[in-house]
């Protein structure tokens, strides 16, 4: 599919890669400015900018793999149809036509309702339907939305349909084209408030998205797009904007506020830049931050080059809370200037659905609860994720051996059919569970939440002992003589559950009384310690192939056989293919954590 700007820019009003709109009426007077008399304030507007990010395709406070309303230790509520109540809200407190929505990015991926409508019943195909979350945002009323990550994984002809569909432009300014280097995307948005008595306010919206999707999702980008740096590209764009009239400037970032990247060195880009944006681009007014998942009312940076101060929001992910920016502006010496910007959250459990919202996709909601309701098998155990972090949990030997099953099979008849097959896998949830008795694809999809796929990479006996010193940099150093708390035996500095890996085939131990480095102990492969030479093909998901974690050896290895059919999905089949699903075909103790030798356990 060609790689064009498409209708946003063919409906653009300004020459280049952009998207402007006009407001099409006066604000009300309360918002008004007043004309300037002698003795009177100076005109003065205020603006409010509505962000979101992370969505994630929840429309609704339900949770699919459970099957029941959606519900958190900390009573959080989700879902766009609690946004729209929250924005309708606002739009009526500050009157409409001085408000502007906009998102952050990872929208179409994250549920089974994303999941069913780009592969199930997908938008993609011959008269096929409109993806729920375009006609949410539709119904809403966004006004822009940067590209996420998550965009990019189910192909670019997906995300290009769902943004046909969409009433609003998707942003990225660093999503170039690879043969042209100019946007394949608008990289902006300008929206024009009309302002009684006075000149009008143009604000403008600058759209980054994630360098890391050049990792991520590699099968799909590579030679199509490529993505550079949020700051290189913030201080392209934001002059040009800034030359283009826009009295406000805001970004849009699909990029964490904490300057660090999950992906080491293998790109020299930034993968949580926008507090760095902040910092080394001048003219920036604020920052709408997106996927970290983390919740920021307000963040203040100072820019260097100007000492301004610019101000940082990010909502909770999922439509939990919804970033409110207050600007107060001032008409002085026939220019507009940002006077003030502060920044809040609104907080989506405070209110109820919108029926507008629930009205509309009520038909999909019951197509998607009814699908993840299908049982595919029944289960003579009940398996559970729940201690899977620091023992070896037969769940998730569960994955291993799918995954081991699917690339032996696809080998067979290539140079490599001889060699052994190995696999990793992630303990991704605390809460999963299948249970006894039937087994449901929302049973399965709970276990592997992510739209990964499988990738076969060559490694050898040596790589695999560092790759499983690495995943054992996961767990706190703890003293032989210390009492154990599971609560704070993982995710050492910092580290996510979803970066500490099993590796299947193996023997080992990991002494967590051990420094970082040192852990992996009495390591053997079919009995015998480990051969360092010997080749292994090691089935893995793509998102760690490409390197996300940063694992080392696994992103520059040989790959060997590669697809684009998920692994949740080659769960399901495996289950279905055998009917019953019993521990005692996959299941074997590994691993296990010790303190100088002795089990913790």
């Amino acid at each position: 599919m060609p790689l064009n700007r498409r209708k946003f820019l063919k409906k653009s009003a300004v020459t280049g890669a952009g998207v402007a709109l006009a407001g099409a009426a006066a604000a009300p007077a309360a918002q008004a400015a007043e004309k300037k008399k002698p003795g009177k304030p100076a005109k003065r507007y205020s603006l409010t900018v509505l962000g979101t990010t992370d969505l994630h395709g929840h429309v609704f406070n339900w949770d699919y793999f459970k099957d029941a309303e959606y519900s958190d230790a900390k009573g959080n509520a989700m879902g766009l149809a609690r946004v729209s109540t929250l924005v309708n809200q606002i739009r009526q407190e500050k009157g409409r036509r001085n408000t502007l929505l906009l998102d952050a990015g990872d929208t179409i991926q994250g549920t089974p309702l994303t999941y069913y409508f780009a592969k199930v019943d997908p938008i993609t195909a011959k008269g096929g339907p409109v993806h729920p979350m375009a006609q949410a945002m539709n119904a809403i009323g966004y006004d822009a939305a940067a590209l996420g990550n998550h965009e990019f994984n189910y192909g670019i002809e997906t995300l290009r349909k769902f943004e046909d569909q969409c009433r609003f432009p998707l942003l990225g300014a660093n999503a170039l084209d690879a043969k042209t280097l100019k946007p394949a995307f608008p990289p902006y948005f300008i929206k024009t408030f009309r302002v009684p008595g006075a000149p009008p306010v143009k604000v403008a919206v600058l759209g980054l998205t994630n360098p890391g999707i050049a990792i991520w999702d590699k099968a799909y980008v590579q030679g199509k797009l490529t993505f550079p740096g949020l700051e290189e590209q913030a201080a392209k764009w934001v002059p040009k904007l800034k030359s283009m009239g826009a009295d406000v400037v805001v970004v849009s970032a699909h990029s964490g506020s904490s300057g660090t990247s999950s992906y080491g060195d293998q790109l020299p880009y930034v993968e949580n830049s926008a507090a760095l944006v902040a910092q080394q681009v001048p003219g920036i007014d604020a920052i709408l931050v997106g996927h970290a998942h983390v919740e920021i009312p307000e963040l203040k940076v100072t820019n260097t080059a100007t000492g301004k101060t610019v101000v940082l929001s990010e909502p909770l992910c999922y439509a939990e809370r919804l970033s409110v920016f207050d600007f107060e502006l001032v008409f002085e010496k026939g220019r507009w200037t940002v006077e003030s910007v502060t920044a809040s959250l609104r907080d989506a459990k405070t209110v109820a659905d919108d029926p507008k919202i629930t009205r509309l996709l009520k038909d999909e909601h019951a197509l998607v609860v009814e699908y993840v309701n299908q049982v595919v098998g029944t289960a003579t155990a009940t398996l559970t994720t729940v201690d899977a972090r620091y023992k070896d949990a037969p769940i998730i030997d569960l994955i291993t051996k799918v995954q081991e099953d699917v690339v032996k099979a696809a080998l067979v008849g290539t140079a490599y059919a001889s060699l052994p097959v190995i696999a990793q896998a992630s303990p991704f949830s605390r809460t999963s569970e299948i249970p006894a008795g039937n087994v449901t694809i929302r049973d399965l999809s709970g276990l592997y939440v992510y739209d990964n796929t499988l990738v076969a990479k060559l490694l050898t006996g040596a790589q695999v002992r560092a790759y499983l010193e690495y995943s054992a940099e996961y767990f706190v150093q703890t003293a032989a003589d210390s009492v154990i708390d599971t609560e704070k035996l993982t995710n050492a500095n910092g580290r996510p559950d979803y970066n500490y890996d099993y590796v299947s085939g193996f023997s080992y131990d990991i002494d967590i009384a051990q420094a970082a480095g040192s852990r992996i102990k009495n390591l053997t492969y079919n009995g015998a310690a480990l051969d360092d030479a010997q080749q292994f093909v090691l089935a893995v998901n793509n998102y760690r192939a490409n390197g996300g974690g940063a694992f080392p050896h696994v992103a520059s290895a040989t790959e060997v056989w590669a697809e684009s059919t998920e692994i949740r999905t080659r769960i399901a089949e495996w289950v279905t293919a055998k009917g019953v699903l019993d521990p005692a075909d996959f299941a074997s103790v590994d691993w296990k954590l010790t303190r100088n030798g002795t089990p913790v356990f």
